[in-house]
């Protein structure tokens, strides 16, 4: 079955950085977009970016203004997000999911991990 498992949250100062990393299995990676997405608590979902199987297209969620990056090794079957210049509102659980979304989520798919928590606090 899929399998998505998150790495890499922890807790950052402001301005600081960190960099995800979610490890796929059960399905062919390589044929598949992939996204990060982001949960508050009592919050839905959000995109925060996605890219394509090939790794020739990623899009990002406006709130990133050019502080993250997606990347993916088709060859190892893992997805990364690196973020940088980190602010506390970007303080959440962030998820690795299988396919490419946009926007806001209305709700947790199936074949989603089960996420890193990443917490921006001084």
């Amino acid at each position: 079955q899929v399998q998505l498992v998150e790495s890499g949250g922890g807790l950052v100062q402001p301005g600081g950085s960190l960099r995800l990393s979610c490890a796929a299995s059960g399905f062919d990676f390589s044929t598949y977009y992939m996204s990060w997405v982001r949960q508050v608590p009592g919050e839905g979902p959000e995109a925060v970016a996605y890219i394509t199987s090939r790794a020739d297209t990623t899009r990002y969620g406006s709130f990133v203004k050019g502080r993250f990056t997606i990347s993916r090794d088709n060859a190892k079957n893992m997805l990364y997000l690196q973020m940088s210049d980190l602010k506390p509102e970007d303080t959440a659980l962030y998820i690795c999911a299988r396919g490419a979304y946009v926007g806001s989520i209305d709700s947790r798919r199936d074949d989603w991990g089960r996420g890193t928590q990443v917490t921006v606090s001084a």
